[in-house]
């Protein structure tokens, strides 16, 4: 890996890091701590949260008609959704192994933990589960597919991306004939921080 992209994965890990920062700032922000993995608020907050609640009957008269009209179109992406997400446990399970590729933890990327808070009525947790399944099934999608992509074709474009996935820094630098020849081996079987990872965790 060229310096550039050593540095590359340093400043990320480094932002990674003051994110992990801020997020402990807002728990005490928000008054709310862990309790077997899931977020536990202030008894005095959760007060608060259910007085902020905006209930059901009111919550659909504020609604806008189009907004109404237009969810049933929404929801429907749930079928797709569904059928995608059995596709990538079959596909996890069938190909990973035999390509020596970790298998990504679909419990990383969807996460169901907006319905817990007391100040949303029902239909907003639903919205919020519905919108957590979707994107984190995106991101589910997305990290199957770079890990898949770096087993078969391991190599950058010659165009900018808008937003390169978690392991396009890894990749051969397009153009670099001899240096694929030379490192396609040890580049798609480069995995050793997931491995490492996965050991810490």
């Amino acid at each position: 890996m060229s310096e550039i992209s050593q540095n590359l994965l340093h400043q990320i890990k480094t932002l990674e890091q003051e994110l992990g920062d801020t997020l402990e700032e807002k728990e005490k922000t928000f008054r709310y701590h862990w309790l077997r993995g899931k977020a536990r608020f202030e008894e005095e907050v959760l007060r608060q949260h259910r007085k902020l609640k905006v209930w059901l009957p009111k919550y659909l008269l504020q609604s806008r008609a189009l907004a109404v009209i237009t969810a049933p179109v929404i929801y429907a992406g749930i079928i797709p959704f569904v059928l995608v997400d059995l596709f990538l446990l079959v596909y996890q399970a069938i190909c990973f192994p035999v390509y020596g590729i970790p298998k990504v933890k679909r419990s990383e990327y969807i996460v169901f933990d907006r319905g817990h808070l007391a100040y949303l009525n029902l239909l907003e947790r639903l919205n919020c589960a519905y919108c957590s399944y979707a994107n984190g099934l995106v991101a589910y999608l997305r990290e199957i597919a770079a890990r898949t992509e770096q087993h078969w074709c391991p190599i950058k474009h010659a165009q900018r991306l808008r937003a390169p996935h978690s392991r396009y820094q890894r990749f051969l630098d397009y153009g670099d004939a001899v240096g694929y020849q030379k490192r396609i081996d040890k580049v798609r079987s480069d995995f050793v921080d997931i491995t490492k990872a996965a050991s810490r965790s």
